[in-house]
């Protein structure tokens, strides 16, 4: 979902060095110097990966410092970046002060919403791929949004959070397992909030089904599953709308789930995931890559750029992970084939089951016969933020302006965020696990416990209380 692009100069430059980089050695499982992916033992399972001492108190349950207005600003133009600002500026208590993007008309255009909403002229930052980092050194900034290619996300968060600024990051995190290593000592380090906008994990119906389940309703959790299935063969192809190749080239690197985060942060939701449970292993199983071929040769012309690529990732890709409890989350993968979009979005206990697209529901006492109940029946469980924004504004159902503003209300209120850095690298991990998982034959990877043994405190998360103002 989150369709951003940067220059095309930028992308076809970074291309190259970012296959290079997430070659053999980058996607090793270590902090240190790096391993093969799915290096396993004896018993043909990776060894647990050592979690680098922590320089830093942890960011588990640190609140915001209060503020009036939160200033902000935006690295990345493109789709996501673009529909993004009118969100900001829709938001009480926004200003926007910066806008980076190399193609200046973009962040030209960007700054004309900006005045039109009738705050002061950002500040442009357009000369050159690396101009981003005078951005994140700038002092009166609060919060950096970052909406570009999947490879600067972690370059871009790096240098957010080294500026001493909060930074909210488009899917995914970062691509290895010591970036996002990296990014939680970063965090610790400065104090500052690094954070996945997972959008998903604000709709309408995901957020339903939480309180539900914390109500009791589902009885004990057992399995959940989360899924991106969505064909976007006509998009990776369209030279406009990712403004070059970007988004097709990670097809060309790696064979596991490029895009976890939409399935797996709304199921770890679910099941309390660094909130009094843990994933502590993952096992991935990839089909043949011929999806994007088969497009190809049937909409391509001789001479086109893509005939020069060799596709590898997995037309579809199937996570199973487990939990310390033993429940077990199921994800899954597939950009490449024919097929109605589904995020799955199942859940399952004791008392019944949930699962969506379209939705139902099978719930005991409630129903009987085995015949699929009206999930409608249930509004009475919708989270308040639904309640209060009933017909939100903005893409995507309105789930990313109830994401924005629950982050801004938080930091208005000098709340504790909804999700944290630990979130956002639990539910990035199984980019480098499931490919590590495939190339070793389905071989089970062991997850990385980014909260170094805290994720047995129960706490809040996304299934807040209202706040007073």
């Amino acid at each position: 979902m989150n369709d951003q692009g940067f220059s095309r100069r930028s992308v076809l430059r970074t291309a190259g060095a970012a296959g290079a980089g997430l070659g053999v050695g980058a996607l090793g499982t270590g902090t240190g110097a790096a391993a093969e992916p799915g290096a396993a033992d004896a018993a043909g399972q990776a060894a647990a990966p050592a979690a680098p001492p922590r320089r830093g108190r942890t960011m588990i349950g640190v609140p915001f410092e209060r503020r009036r207005t939160v200033r902000v600003g935006l690295i990345g133009l493109g789709n996501r970046g673009a529909s993004m600002i009118d969100l900001f500026l829709a938001l009480d208590g926004v200003r926007v002060k910066a806008i980076c993007d190399p193609v200046r008309e973009k962040a030209e255009r960007a700054a004309k919403k900006v005045t039109g909403a009738g705050q002061p002229a950002p500040t442009l930052y357009t000369k050159g791929d690396h101009d981003f980092e005078k951005l994140c050194a700038r002092g009166d900034l609060d919060f950096v949004y970052v909406a570009t290619p999947w490879e600067w996300h972690f370059d871009m968060a790096a240098a957010a959070l080294r500026g001493g600024k909060h930074v909210g990051v488009e899917c995914p995190l970062a691509l290895e397992l010591k970036q996002l290593w990296e990014l939680v000592d970063l965090s610790e380090r400065h104090r500052r909030h690094c954070m996945q906008l997972e959008n998903c994990a604000y709709g309408r119906n995901e957020m339903r089904v939480l309180r539900m389940a914390h109500k009791g309703l589902f009885g004990d959790l057992l399995h959940s599953a989360g899924a991106y299935i969505h064909d976007l063969r006509e998009l990776m192809f369209d030279p406009d709308y990712y403004e070059g190749p970007w988004r097709r080239k990670w097809h060309t690197r790696l064979k596991g789930d490029l895009y976890p985060n939409h399935g797996f942060g709304p199921t770890a939701n679910y099941m309390d995931v660094n909130r009094g449970d843990r994933a502590v292993r993952m096992t991935t199983f990839g089909s043949p890559a011929l999806g994007l071929a088969a497009y190809r040769k049937e909409h391509m012309p001789p001479g086109h750029e893509s005939w020069k690529e060799t596709y590898t990732e997995s037309d579809m890709s199937i996570s199973l992970v487990q939990t310390a409890e033993g429940r077990v989350i199921r994800l899954e993968h597939n950009v490449s084939n024919p097929h109605p979009y589904s995020r799955l979005n199942i859940l399952a206990g004791t008392k019944g089951v949930f699962e969506d697209y379209p939705p139902r529901i099978y719930l005991e006492p409630d129903m009987s016969g085995h015949e699929w109940g009206d999930f409608g029946t249930y509004q009475e469980f919708d989270h308040w933020l639904w309640k209060e924004h009933a017909n939100p504004p903005g893409g995507h159902g309105g789930m990313d302006y109830i994401m924005l503003f629950r982050l801004v209300q938080c930091m208005r209120l000098g709340l504790v965020p909804d999700f944290d850095v630990y979130d956002g690298a639990t539910w990035t991990a199984p980019v480098p696990l499931s490919h590590a998982s495939i190339k070793a034959n389905g071989a089970p990877q062991e997850f990385p416990d980014f909260t170094r043994g805290l994720w047995k405190g129960k706490r809040d998360g996304v299934d807040s209380e209202k706040p007073r103002e």
